[in-house]
């Protein structure tokens, strides 16, 4: 039992960390870092992370026909490729 507690923790851990390289990348792109809001939603074999902005730094998230979010989202599935799951990137308005 003590087995499983521990590695339902570091699940938990290591989808924090994919949660706080994406707050980590937006921060560092945007005008506004306060205003930054990662949340995300954890399922079985599937992770969503919902990337808040101001609106006036949502260009500099997406970037030019939308390469640097296709980077985070590489960046994002690389990471997740370990655990054996799929994590989705989601840019809100």
């Amino acid at each position: 039992m003590v087995f499983q507690l521990e590695n339902l923790n570091l699940v938990r851990a290591e989808a924090n960390d994919m949660k706080e390289l994406i707050e980590y990348i937006a921060k560092s792109l945007v005008d506004q870092p306060d205003a930054v809001k990662v949340t995300e939603v954890v399922g079985d074999r599937t992770s969503v992370i919902e990337l808040s902005v101001a609106e006036e730094d949502m260009g500099k998230v997406i970037g030019k026909q939308g390469k640097t979010a296709i980077a985070m989202r590489t960046l994002l599935s690389a990471a997740s490729m370990k655990q054996k799951k799929r994590t989705i990137l989601e840019i809100v308005d």
